[in-house]
């Protein structure tokens, strides 16, 4: 039966076999001249001759890819001793289906052991040739290990990274130059509600609540190429608006043009809902529900720089429960807590939408009317007054009303807000001296 060469093996290192039949094959190796012994040791991939299973020859890479020391470890030795057991019975098919001086046969990948022990994976082909009625083989192999180990490795790499973008919360996306999502990762249906499918070929700014919405992104990455945790808002399928952080960066054709933008953008509306929780712990009065004294302040800061800057209108005006502490013990801090919840409420009727309200501590308010004069800021404190006085509370089958002292006084150029806010202070303590339930103007000097 013909055999089958895992390897190649030097022709430099040859081994006389015993039997007559190979004598021809050896005395023809012998007798090739040193150029051709030379060459045959020098090919880069390994070569073997081998007849009736045995092997004959072998050059330097054979015995490399073998792993073995001695040439004697190989020439001599049967085919079959360096052929993986589970790949044998495809080597003898293969080198009893040549025909005669035929062309090599395809190249397969065949396992075989070394003679450390070690597994290995080559590929190789066979030329078959006639000497004196003998069939005689050369195999020519190379070591694919290294490329298998390799791909090996890409696909465990490559399972590894569809598995992560198959499950990643994060959305994968990318356009062309006009908007036009091209691809969309799997994330898709858990932040949008979509099928990739259904976003591929669409606008990107279908999915935002306005077109526009999406403007600042396209203009951050004209300006820097890339951004990192830019806010936005999304709309799902279900029609609700989320929150998404987006990482992405502009991409450029290989003329330096624009050609569209990747990144990831991931849902935080949770995070977002926390943080505007916790801002609105932070600047909340938790008892009236409008801006606390450090939330107010810097409000009423701000729209004093405005008015500073565009020469606008502000007026100021301070209120406080009148007899507040009498209140809270005749009646209970549950009643006092009622009185200051329900007499806000009177007093947020007539504000505007643009005027400040805050809360500075126990019984005292704040009141930042923007572009109001004194007509302005008297007339809404003198409402207010009235509205406060016409509550009616109830403890214990026993009614009473309450009533709200004003000091106002307005913005002129240059003040500061510790200023304005004690022109106003003055103010309602004269509107206290003034017997309460009643508001006074303080003239700037």
């Amino acid at each position: 039966m013909g055999s089958v060469s895992l390897t190649v093996i030097p022709l430099g290192y040859h081994t006389c076999m015993p039997s007559d039949s190979l004598q021809p094959i050896e005395l023809a190796l012998a007798k090739s001249n040193a150029l051709f012994r030379q060459m045959f040791d020098l090919l880069p991939a390994g070569a073997i001759v081998h007849a009736q299973g045995r092997i004959l020859a072998t050059n330097a890479a054979a015995l490399a890819i073998l792993e073995a020391d001695r040439p004697d470890q190989v020439v001599g030795h049967t085919v079959m001793e360096f052929v993986h057991p589970l790949d044998q019975a495809r080597v003898r098919d293969r080198l009893e289906g040549m025909a005669p001086d035929q062309r090599p046969n395809d190249p397969a990948e065949i396992r075989v052991l070394t003679c450390r022990h070690e597994l290995r994976v080559l590929g190789m082909t066979t030329m078959r040739f006639e000497y004196r009625k003998s069939a005689a083989y050369v195999t020519v192999a190379i070591d694919l290990s290294k490329r298998f180990a390799m791909e090996a490795k890409l696909r465990e790499s490559e399972e590894n990274f569809r598995r992560l973008f198959e499950n990643m919360a994060d959305v994968y996306y990318r356009t062309d130059k006009n908007g036009i999502v091209l691809m969309v990762g799997p994330g898709v249906r858990k932040v949008l509600g979509y099928e990739p499918e259904e976003i591929i070929g669409q606008q990107t700014e279908k999915f935002y609540p306005r077109p526009e919405d999406r403007d600042p992104l396209k203009q951050a990455l004209r300006e820097k190429g890339e951004v990192m945790d830019f806010p936005g808002q999304m709309v799902r399928k279900d029609g609700r608006i989320i929150d998404i952080s987006i990482n992405t960066r502009a991409l450029y054709d290989a003329r330096g043009e624009f050609a569209g933008v990747e990144g990831v953008y991931r849902d935080i509306t949770e995070r977002k809902m926390l943080e505007r929780e916790l801002m609105r712990l932070a600047t909340t009065d938790p008892l009236t529900g409008i801006a606390n004294r450090r939330a107010f302040l810097g409000q009423a800061q701000d729209a004093l720089s405005r008015c500073e800057r565009y020469s606008g209108r502000l007026a100021l005006a301070l209120l406080d429960m009148d007899h507040f502490k009498g209140i809270n013990d005749r009646y209970g801090h549950a009643m006092g807590d009622e009185v200051l919840v329900r007499a806000v409420q009177a007093v947020q009727q007539e504000l505007r939408e643009t005027d400040l309200f805050g809360r500075l501590g126990g019984e005292e308010f704040c009141i930042a009317l923007l572009e109001a004069d004194k007509a302005d800021a008297m007339a809404v404190a003198e409402r207010i007054c009235a509205r406060v006085e016409a509550l009616r509370f109830l403890h214990e089958g026993q009614g009473f009303s309450v009533s709200v002292s004003i000091g106002t006084t307005a913005y002129r150029r240059g003040d500061r807000l510790e200023q304005l806010m004690e022109r106003a202070d003055r103010a309602l303590y004269a509107a206290k001296e003034a017997g309460r339930n009643c508001a006074i103007w303080h003239e700037a000097a």
